[in-house]
């Protein structure tokens, strides 16, 4: 692997090593207001919720790594500590792109990316009516990490309203994955579209415990078939089959030719979520 230390880099080199590496990352639309009162949006990529009990979102405006100057955004949290965080989907991502141009301060970017300004209920910055989540924040603290260019600010915010679009909730009036359409930054120009065969469920072990990769038999473990997804899959079951049950379910099936077929139709079995049957078969 290729080791580096980030003491030895220049800060576009270790940026981009950065951004490729740590991705994809949410996008943080901010809309914040100077106490003349005059509006500003740009988003920002360093950003995501931190707790729940309060509610706390994170996200971090650094300084100019060409000119090592404050962003508009920072200025403004420091003079009207309120702002308002829009989420980023799909339909709205070329706007927002165009709202993180470096406008001269005080230039209107909902003006110049054509986003509509819509009022707050408790904060004073404006909301993004395209956005389909706006986050009401107070901002608790603005911790400096350094001061130099590329030196972030951690502006922590509480949130204090909530508004989602309708157009977005299932049935049980929850954000639907597939509907809101989140996009998220990479490295570069790149982005990723949080939509379609992008998403795929993983079952969260909130109170069950797998059994664990190491009682994987080592055969299965030695596998060239399967992958380290199927491997943490089988680990993750809570019990594995018994041996009665095992051989009752290996009579349905007809004998494999060789471990290299029956490696694959486990392997297609797990990719069908289906964990016991594959169990039986590699047992």
């Amino acid at each position: 692997m290729l080791s580096l230390n980030p003491k030895d880099l220049t800060i576009p080199v270790l940026q981009k090593y950065l951004q490729n590496a740590i991705a994809p990352r949410p996008i943080c639309f901010a809309s914040t207001i100077s106490k003349n009162g005059e509006p500003n949006l740009a988003p920002f990529s360093f950003f995501n919720i931190f707790s729940s009990n309060p509610p706390i979102a994170v996200f971090s405006p650094a300084y100019s790594g060409r000119t090592g100057a404050a962003k508009d955004t920072l200025l403004n949290i420091l003079e009207v500590p309120e702002c308002v965080i829009n989420m980023v989907n799909y339909d709205m991502v070329q706007q927002t792109s165009l709202a993180s141009s470096p406008f001269p301060k005080g230039i209107n970017e909902f003006v110049k990316a054509g986003f509509t300004a819509i009022e707050s209920e408790l904060v004073k910055p404006l909301r993004v009516k395209e956005s389909p989540v706006h986050f009401e924040c107070k901002v608790l603290e603005v911790k400096e990490l350094g001061k130099g260019g590329g030196a972030g600010n951690l502006v922590i915010c509480e949130i204090i309203r909530i508004h989602i679009s309708e157009a977005i909730l299932n049935e049980e009036k929850q954000i639907d994955t597939q509907k809101i359409d989140l996009v998220a930054r990479m490295g570069d120009n790149w982005y990723c579209r949080a939509a379609g065969d992008a998403l795929f469920e993983v079952k969260k072990p909130i109170t069950s415990i797998g059994v664990g990769y190491d009682q994987i038999p080592s055969k299965v473990k030695s596998s060239k078939v399967l992958t380290g997804n199927n491997l943490g899959l089988l680990a993750s079951v809570e019990q594995i089959p018994g041996t009665e049950e095992t051989l009752e379910f290996r009579k349905s099936l007809k004998p494999f030719s060789s471990e290299i077929e029956q490696h694959h139709y486990a392997k297609s079995l797990l990719e069908t979520n289906q964990v016991k049957e594959a169990w039986m078969v590699l047992l």
